[in-house]
């Protein structure tokens, strides 16, 4: 199994725990439960003591540290510790039938903003900038997605189309399967998926990859199986909150991620992107009274 890149010094651990948790061992999710369960009482605990409160030996505590990217417990604890430190406050708990209009806004809310501040707590600046050039020194980028990622997939279709990049997108297993086996040296493939770990995503990846492809990848699991065949990870949040139903507050983190990633490949290629944006527009302009 690979270990996690720690992501970065503002990276918060408790998030990536969450990433990684469907991947770990029987053994570690006790750890990571442990942990999860009461964070505050980890930090003061010494390596004996949270394998006690776990259940588990002190080698399985070890094990979970360095499957998430530390050199030992003690780096671990300090980077928890600052979690702490810049944990921000938000309203929580389900929303209850006795709530009243403005609870119910407000509850919806600061979770949202809650997943756009995991997600900025989860970026990681470098797989951020290869993926840009990556994907603009693209021959041609293939877009996949299914089910409610499918939906994301066309918004990142329609944004790439815009700034005048040479793309594709399919939803469908089938014609995914067929368009992956097209890919070549020279394109990239852009797969996304919540879980990460979806069939008819994962094996047409692995196809353009032993084809020559460049892959990338937007998941919430960073250990998960499409993981496995991407040259960039680009890892949002994967807790949902109780009160939110769906995969909405995954949905606005994808879309978030996005933004960023559009964003960055206009200011890096403003000409060519101004030029492409300029030209779809007045394509439109005469569909509006």
């Amino acid at each position: 199994m690979k270990h996690v890149q720690k992501l970065s010094n503002s990276t918060n651990t408790l998030l990536l725990i969450s990433s990684v948790y469907s991947s770990l061992t029987k053994a570690e999710k006790k750890v990571a439960d442990a942990v999860q369960g009461n964070p505050e009482e980890a930090v003061l605990a010494t390596v004996t003591d949270l394998a006690e409160r776990a259940g588990v030996g002190e080698t399985s505590v070890i094990r979970f540290c360095r499957a998430l990217g530390f050199r030992g417990y003690h780096e671990f604890k300090l980077s928890v510790a600052q979690d702490l430190v810049n944990l921000p406050t938000y309203i929580a708990g389900e929303i209850e039938e006795t709530d009243d209009i403005s609870t119910i806004v407000n509850k919806i809310t600061m979770n949202n903003e809650r997943i756009l501040k995991s997600t900025l707590d989860l970026l990681h600046t470098e797989q951020l900038e290869q993926a840009v050039e990556m994907i603009l020194a693209a021959n041609k980028i293939y877009i996949y997605g299914v089910g409610s990622s499918g939906i994301t997939a066309l918004d990142a279709q329609y944004r790439f189309m815009r700034l005048g990049l040479n793309v594709e997108v399919h939803r469908d297993a089938h014609i995914i399967a067929m368009s992956a086996a097209l890919a070549k040296e020279g394109d990239v493939v852009f797969g996304i998926s919540t879980s990460g770990s979806t069939k008819d995503l994962v094996d047409p990846v692995k196809q353009a990859k032993e084809n020559g492809a460049k892959m990338i990848c937007l998941t919430s699991h960073a250990k998960s199986p499409i993981t496995h065949y991407a040259d960039h990870v680009l890892l949002i949040p994967s807790k949902e909150s109780p009160f939110q139903g769906g995969s909405l507050s995954t949905k606005i983190a994808q879309v978030h991620m996005l933004d960023i990633l559009t964003t960055l490949i206009s200011n890096r290629s403003q000409i060519n992107t101004f030029d492409s944006i300029n030209k779809t527009a007045k394509a439109v302009a005469d569909k509006l009274y």
